[in-house]
């Protein structure tokens, strides 16, 4: 429906997503980041390694942080609520397909707000935060977790509650509230949003 723009495939899951980068190396590829069989952020390290010239637009119903990190470490240009209008959507494929970056305003916002606390901290803890890679201070981090914690971190980062992971280690909610107390401990910061930031952002947890 506009003039410079034109939809050459359309496909279910990731794995036609990728099928269909490879046939027609697209400008601009819409992905449903929950999908079947492989959801948008696998998919989308999987098109980029496949189709490099395609830029990625993850469309989510998620505005929490910790997904748009996901999608942006993952190698996407965008990150647009299903919510939005079309007419922002079309912008959004035009800014991209041009080489910028589009992100909702809603989850922009929520970003700024998470990188200023962040900045916050650093300032007053007065030395280098684990976040500029000093390799030494990140293995200490790390190091300092449980396996049982390090469990627990990989599920919160996958964006699991207290309830399900209980269920899926066979431990109560009160356990893992205690675990997590004791993870946002030892990575010195206030809350689960943080401690997965932090995870995503220095590779101590694995995105599927």
């Amino acid at each position: 429906m506009e003039a410079d723009l034109k939809v050459v495939g359309e496909g279910a899951d990731g794995s036609d997503a990728l099928r269909l980068a490879e046939q027609h190396n697209p400008d601009v590829i819409l992905m449903d980041i929950n999908m079947p069989n492989v959801n948008g952020v696998s998919a989308t390290e999987s098109v980029i390694e496949a189709s490099p010239q395609s830029r990625i637009i993850i469309l989510s119903i998620h505005d929490d942080e910790g997904y748009v990190y996901r999608t942006l470490r993952s190698g996407a240009s965008g990150y647009l609520l299903k919510e939005m209008e079309a007419d922002d959507l079309v912008e959004a494929v035009r800014v991209v397909a041009n080489g910028g970056a589009y992100i909702h305003p809603k989850v922009t916002g929520k970003l700024i707000d998470e990188f200023r606390r962040l900045s916050e901290q650093e300032e007053q803890q007065d030395r280098p935060h684990y976040y500029d890679g000093a390799s030494t201070h990140n293995n200490k981090v790390i190091e300092s977790l449980t396996r049982r914690e390090r469990e627990v971190l990989q599920l919160m980062a996958e964006g699991k509650s207290n309830r399900v992971i209980g269920e899926s280690l066979f431990i109560s909610e009160k356990t893992v509230k205690n675990h997590v107390s004791s993870i946002l401990q030892k990575l010195d910061v206030q809350d689960r949003t943080q401690a997965v930031v932090i995870s995503i952002k220095n590779g101590w947890v694995k995105l599927s």
